[in-house]
């Protein structure tokens, strides 16, 4: 993620204290202050860092395959599932086999009849791909983890918690054949098109995308266990901005789980207009479900129009929230994150328009969901940066002489 790494370059510098304070908190780390995740020093430290960050930019990785797989239609190609994993076809007579396996499955009977076998060869290897990086992930993360267990470099606390995320992880795949499974079934009506259910694969993304802020916020918890706190007037500031910061990140991902409903549902195909839906603001039929709950959530012209407000508030409150934030005495690096996540939810709206007028094709639809894995980045990043100092480090900065 260059945006990731450029950003921490350029806070290195600022959120780096006056030597007085950091040996002053060093001093305290020995004794019952400062509560570090690593043990064995600033090594050990680095070295765990540098894994969980991989992880995370592992999983950022995936999540964005997994949004390929799912816009070219190659999340059903591959109709059954092993715990062990499956090798892919080698000879000619074995793809035909997968082929017929295919040939079985409604969205093949319904949608696909005019499919050569090269074409499926295409939306095999993109779901065998998915699948198998996203295993790949659990090598990378579970043989470090095992290492640095033995070497003894995690604490207790750590250790709960990336054993969790692993948990997460593991429990991923099986929701994501429990989603696949759905899309293999006959749907109810003649008229319906053949998909995977919307409250699973919501389900599945919301889950990737816990899994990778949970990473995300550990390792920048190992590699920064105190944020900058080179001022009381900055530590005070830090604090009225988290007052803010928080309930918009919850709003950002409320967002983000109704764009999941807007992929389960394929409503980014509802209506190609913008910033109308057709030829009004408020379509009506955005009320031709019932009950309630099923027309919230799987009437395409609602779910569509749902996603259209949120994003709406999203950027107007991150707006706002910048506005606010410029009468507020804070560190330089808290400002940075601030701009640039209104920056970010700019470009994140202009991908959604620009998603919709294109009638939503596979380049820009899978720049919007990166876009919303970018944004939460930001906000990770906003929000752990934002964190109440310990209190050895708020002594050390009430001892420490006048900069």
């Amino acid at each position: 993620m260059p945006f990731f790494q450029s950003w921490l370059c350029t806070s290195s510098r600022k959120i780096s204290t006056s030597s007085t304070i950091i040996n002053s908190i060093k001093s305290e780390t020995t004794c019952s202050g400062l509560k570090l995740l690593i043990t064995e020093g600033s090594q050990a430290q680095k070295r765990v860092g540098v894994w969980l960050f991989g992880c995370a930019t592992w999983v950022f990785s995936l999540v964005i395959l997994g949004g390929i797989t799912r816009l070219t239609r190659s999340g059903l190609s591959m109709t059954d599932w092993k715990f062990t994993g499956t090798l892919p076809p080698f000879s000619e007579e074995e793809w035909l086999l997968e082929f017929r396996k295919y040939q079985e499955s409604p969205l093949w009977i319904r949608m696909n009849k005019g499919m050569s076998l090269q074409d499926f060869k295409f939306i095999y290897w993109m779901e065998y791909a998915h699948r198998m990086w996203g295993r790949a992930l659990g090598v990378v993360f579970a043989v470090p983890f095992t290492y640095f267990l033995m070497k003894g470099y995690i604490t207790r606390r750590l250790g709960i918690r990336l054993s969790a995320l692993f948990a997460l992880g593991a429990g991923q795949g099986l929701i994501g054949w429990w989603m696949v499974k759905s899309g293999l079934e006959e749907p109810a009506s003649e008229y319906v098109q053949p998909r995977v259910s919307p409250y699973r694969l919501a389900t599945h993304l919301t889950s990737a995308f816990i899994i990778y802020c949970g990473l995300l916020w550990t390792a920048l918890s190992v590699v920064m266990p105190e944020p900058p706190t080179e001022s009381l007037n900055w530590v005070n500031g830090a604090a009225k901005i988290r007052k803010m910061a928080l309930p918009i990140s919850i709003l950002v991902g409320i967002t983000v789980v109704s764009g999941a409903f807007v992929a389960g549902n394929d409503a980014g195909h509802a209506y190609n207009t913008f910033p109308k839906m057709g030829d009004s603001w408020i379509p009506d039929d955005i009320f031709s479900m019932t009950p309630f709950f099923q027309n919230f959530f799987e009437n395409t012209s609602t779910v569509q129009f749902n996603h259209r407000i949120l994003a709406t508030i999203t950027l107007i409150s991150i707006g706002s929230f910048w506005w606010a934030a410029r009468k507020v005495e804070i560190h330089p690096a808290v400002r940075s994150l601030i701009g640039s996540t209104v920056g970010m939810v700019v470009l994140q709206v202009t991908l959604g328009i620009s998603t919709l007028l294109s009638y939503v094709p596979v380049s820009l639809a899978s720049g919007h969901q990166a876009g919303a894995l970018s944004l939460m980045t930001l906000l990770i990043l906003l929000m752990h940066t934002l964190r109440k100092p310990s209190l050895p480090a708020l002594k050390a900065l009430a001892s420490s002489p006048k900069i």
